[in-house]
């Protein structure tokens, strides 16, 4: 087989080996290769693949998720089911040939889609049917925007950049006692939602950083389509940048954990290194009288993956104090998912703005 370019926005490791298949596999056979270890590159119909796509992914549904003793097991062996699951069902690949057309019958025209996430490709290449269709849908809805109540303009997200579709929080963010601050570092900006949200409350200099260059092209198009250029400077920075403001925002991964895709980083954070940098540098980079707002569920108490207390251990050994804290129950579908094993612990989440001041 030729060799082919790996296109991948998740950052999915290339496969080691590599069987060509076509409309004529049938589901079970396809799902011995990939358990073997072999991606499967499909060479017939586009819309069969789906089809195979989808035969696989019943085949991993039939048997049900694995429980534990306690709730944190049951949610590491959930997740390790997961990524298990989404392994498999990421051997399924299609070609790509230059300019990202997909050399199948009946395909869909993904040139533009693709080309909003991937470098050019001028090779023959081969990307996960998973991955595209999620690509193929975040087009879709980068096109349409996502419309929130505090915002005028509907916020545009990028693939591989964490959407607010989690309106609690913002709401919180909306009506925090704001007084007196003139500079506002948003740390992690991601799509760029807090720095908006605190601009229309009227902070007149803001500085949002991220350390992902994909996360500050879609804060950028988000702060140009609200005329908030003059507003807001964006910048590339791992950790805090040298920079002393009134108030420091930050919404950090909520789940201690590997993250072993990219897409997986705005959820896990690996040994809370995230959070804890944020509450750590806080009082360095504040004015007097400023505070840093922090964003956090309690889900990962909940589930047992950060001890109760622990969060508030770090605020007090941070130099920090709490002023105020604000919690809104969650509105997001998942805590509405009666099916989903973590169910119970989902629905009796709480979502907290931690007003920080220093010491």
């Amino acid at each position: 087989m030729q060799a082919l370019s790996w296109c991948t926005a998740q950052g999915l490791p290339p496969p080691r080996q590599c069987i060509e298949v076509s409309d004529s596999l049938k589901a079970d056979e396809a799902f011995r290769h990939l358990n073997e270890g072999s991606a499967l590159l499909w060479r017939g119909d586009y819309h069969q693949a789906r089809q195979m796509l989808s035969a696989l992914a019943r085949r991993l549904d039939r048997k049900p998720p694995p429980t534990g003793k306690t709730v944190t097991e049951q949610f590491h062996l959930l997740r390790q089911f997961r990524l298990q699951r989404a392994r498999l069902l990421n051997g399924l690949l299609v070609p790509l040939d230059p300019g990202f057309r997909i050399p199948l019958r009946r395909a869909p025209d993904v040139e533009q889609a693709c080309a909003a996430v991937y470098p050019a490709l001028t090779e023959p290449g081969m990307v996960a049917l998973r991955e595209l269709l999620g690509l193929i849908g975040a087009h879709e809805w980068r096109k349409k925007g996502i419309v929130l109540p505090h915002l005028p303009q509907p916020l545009i997200p990028h693939y591989g950049v964490f959407p607010p579709t989690r309106h609690e929080y913002l709401d919180l963010v909306a009506r925090a006692a704001l007084d007196n601050k003139n500079s506002a570092l948003d740390l992690g900006t991601g799509t760029g939602v807090l720095s908006l949200l605190l601009a229309q409350r009227g902070i007149p200099q803001i500085l949002a950083t991220d350390v992902s260059e994909r996360a500050l092209t879609c804060a950028r198009e988000n702060r140009e389509r609200h005329g908030l250029n003059h507003v807001i400077t964006l910048a590339r920075q791992d950790g805090y940048p040298d920079a002393r403001v009134d108030l420091i925002i930050c919404n950090p991964p909520w789940l201690p954990g590997a993250a072993p895709t990219l897409l997986d980083q705005a959820v896990y954070d690996p040994k809370s290194g995230f959070l804890r940098h944020f509450l750590s540098g806080a009082c360095a980079h504040l004015n007097p009288g400023g505070e840093a707002w922090l964003i956090m569920s309690d889900l990962a108490e909940r589930l047992g993956l950060r001890q109760p207390g622990e969060l508030q251990g770090w605020i007090q050994d941070a130099g920090l104090t709490v002023l105020e804290r604000l919690d809104a129950r969650p509105a997001h579908g998942k805590a509405k998912q009666s099916k989903d094993p973590l169910h119970l612990w989902r629905a009796q989440e709480i979502t907290s703005l931690w007003r920080l001041g220093m010491q």
